[in-house]
């Protein structure tokens, strides 16, 4: 049986220049441990969720998110935004 490899994506969002988040960043196996090493070093809040990863790795950089995925989406960078008030990570 093959082995499951890791899959990272990132999101940037500008709440006034930008309609839905995009993907800035993507990767499987040593990309995506070096995504993650790469936010926690600059304190990058991150949210694991392995199917949305996945789905999200389908874009293509730059590429913003489709209307499908605002809800799941919305639902992450509330957390994030709540991590971010208690400064959690």
């Amino acid at each position: 049986m093959k082995e499951k490899r890791k899959v990272a994506t990132a999101l940037k969002y500008k709440v006034k220049t930008q309609r839905a988040p995009s993907l800035v960043a993507k990767g499987k196996g040593v990309v995506a441990e070096n995504i993650e090493k790469i936010a926690q070093e600059h304190d990058i809040p991150t949210y694991k969720d392995e199917k949305l990863s996945n789905q999200l790795y389908h874009l293509s950089i730059g590429e913003e998110i489709p209307p499908e995925m605002y809800e799941i989406v919305a639902k992450v960078l509330t957390f994030i935004s709540q991590m971010d008030e208690k400064k959690v990570y």
